[in-house]
């Protein structure tokens, strides 16, 4: 019997793990978080962790998990979280998977050989291609460096054409070879579910959390991580809210100025979030105009979950 794991995403001050908490306690469910940022300890209000009080009694996998100078990647996220998943399912416990790392997600769903990085100015040069040369040019590409893929698609297949002569462009190997690398054998599938706020709410949202965010002392956070001897440097704090208030500390710009980027980035950030999620047509979206819609919402994926489960088991 194939299981169902359900994958909350959206972007940023979306309310994620508010809804995941609220749809844990209905499915006795334990949490596996998919963000590059909460993963680290001490990165607490800036990342905005769920609260002590938010996962009392409810188990939560990939928060404060490392400190800030270890490696964490979509790689180790996805090999970790499928043994996570596997044990919760022989415990007879559902996983949660809740996250707005959209490389992260798209590792788990489909494997990370699938989750080589895009590159949008060679992806703009085939484009050209295409539209000069046509669809059969492109397949001739794929042809004179991966014959194997080349010979699996017809030249309408040209978005398939695309990633393989991406991925090679970008690896230097061919998409089969990081198929076959990474095959999965697993006995569950995943249903993605993503929480869509019109835009100036989102935004409002935003404002208010970095208020929050600054009265609850992230300048203090950002001064005692770097007075433990962590570098500024660091890959876990180049971070929106981060790297903004390390600038206010050298002097380089005032404390409302920091505010103000870290208001604007989490912006550009959630907008680039749901441009991510939003290319992939297998999520179902949910319009949330406030914060009270959450629990109807957990509801509902309650009652989806259970429809597709009576489905699974005929």
């Amino acid at each position: 019997m194939e299981s169902i794991v359900p994958v909350i995403v959206g972007p940023t001050c979306s309310g994620k793990t508010s809804l995941s908490i609220q749809l844990a306690r209905k499915i006795n469910a334990e949490i596996i978080s998919a963000d590059s940022r909460q993963v680290f300890k001490y990165l607490s209000i800036g990342t905005a962790k769920p609260s002590t009080d938010e996962i009392k009694n409810i188990t939560h996998y990939f928060i404060d998990f490392l400190n800030p100078n270890e490696n964490f990647n979509a790689s180790i996220f996805e090999k970790e979280s499928i043994g996570i998943i596997s044990k919760l399912f022989r415990e007879k416990k559902t996983p949660i998977v809740v996250g707005g790392s959209g490389l992260y997600i798209k590792a788990l769903v489909d494997g990370i050989f699938d989750s080589v990085d895009t590159d949008e100015e060679y992806r703009n040069e085939l484009a050209e291609l295409r539209k000069l040369y046509g669809n059969e040019y492109l397949l001739k590409l794929l042809y004179e460096i991966d014959p194997k893929t080349a010979k699996s698609l017809l030249p309408q297949n040209w978005k398939r054409i695309y990633r393989a002569l991406e991925v090679f462009h970008i690896t230097g190997e061919p998409i089969w070879k990081h198929q076959d690398m990474h095959k999965r054998e697993i006995n569950f599938r995943f249903v993605q579910y993503g929480l869509n706020w019109k835009r100036d709410i989102l935004y409002a949202n935003i404002e208010n959390r970095v208020d929050e965010m600054i009265s609850d002392g992230l300048v203090d956070e950002v001064k005692s991580l770097l007075n433990k001897g962590f570098s500024k440097n660091l890959n876990a704090l180049n971070t929106v809210g981060y790297k903004e208030i390390i600038e206010f500390l050298e002097e380089k710009i005032s404390l409302d100025r920091a505010i103000e980027l870290i208001k604007r980035n989490t912006r550009r950030y959630a907008k680039r979030q749901l441009t991510w999620f939003r290319r992939d047509e297998r999520i179902k979206w949910f319009e949330v105009n406030e914060k009270d819609d959450l629990n109807t919402i957990a509801n509902k994926i309650e009652n989806h979950l259970f429809s597709l489960n009576q489905s699974t088991n005929i």
